[in-house]
């Protein structure tokens, strides 16, 4: 367990399965919640069991891959690094090309009949996926041994469109302090807001595309 996971343990009593359902099927929600107020949505979470063949098939036909975080202000959808090469020695000491940018985990489609099937049987032009959930502790003041941790919880992310393309992508994150250990707090009281931030995002992505000169 990590340590948000002990924290959360030992105010609620869930184990590291059922703490990692709740932020599951807590973040799903509020996303829902959010984009419900623009848009119309097919939550394929909501009942696992109808859509299971459907989620079967994304998993099978997508792929992850950890990229750059892109510019939100200036967004480009990320592109594919070439593979790095292999370390090389000079002057008998090894050289190994370090690489501090910040990365996300991407989602990238591989099978080509799978959105035009999804869009098929539902009608849904927009495709979001979440792809990975972080939550890091900060370190308090050595001097100070009452302050509260401060914690960041990061959400990485990919939006399509109907053909595919990344419109947007990258990761969403809030602040909150090591004294919130409950996921239902967590979720209503930071998540939601990540939501909303995403949701604006993919808004904001949308007019982008729609007042692009046409090819």
């Amino acid at each position: 367990m990590s340590e948000i996971d002990h924290k959360i343990n030992t105010e609620t009593k869930l184990n590291q399965k059922e703490i990692k359902e709740a932020f599951r099927k807590g973040i799903n929600a509020e996303l829902a919640r959010a984009l419900k107020q623009k848009y119309e949505v097919l939550d394929l979470l909501k009942d696992t069991t109808k859509y299971k063949k459907d989620i079967v098939n994304i998993y099978k036909n997508i792929t992850f891959s950890y990229e750059k975080v892109p510019d939100q202000a200036n967004y480009k959808a990320p592109v594919e690094e070439k593979a790095k090469k292999d370390p090389t020695i000079k002057n008998g000491q090894i050289l190994v090309e370090s690489n501090t940018d910040a990365r996300f985990m991407n989602a990238k489609v591989t099978g080509a009949a799978l959105i035009p099937s999804l869009y098929a049987k539902y009608k849904t032009d927009l495709f979001l996926f979440i792809n990975q959930l972080d939550v890091f502790s900060g370190q308090a003041a050595a001097s100070d041994i009452s302050a509260s941790i401060e914690r960041t919880l990061t959400l990485h992310y990919t939006v399509f469109t109907v053909d595919a393309k990344e419109i947007n992508s990258g990761t969403c994150g809030i602040k909150f302090t090591s004294d919130v250990n409950t996921p239902a707090k967590i979720i209503s009281g930071f998540v939601s807001k990540i939501a909303a931030e995403i949701t604006r995002r993919i808004t904001l992505a949308l007019s982008k595309a729609e007042a692009a000169p046409k090819k």
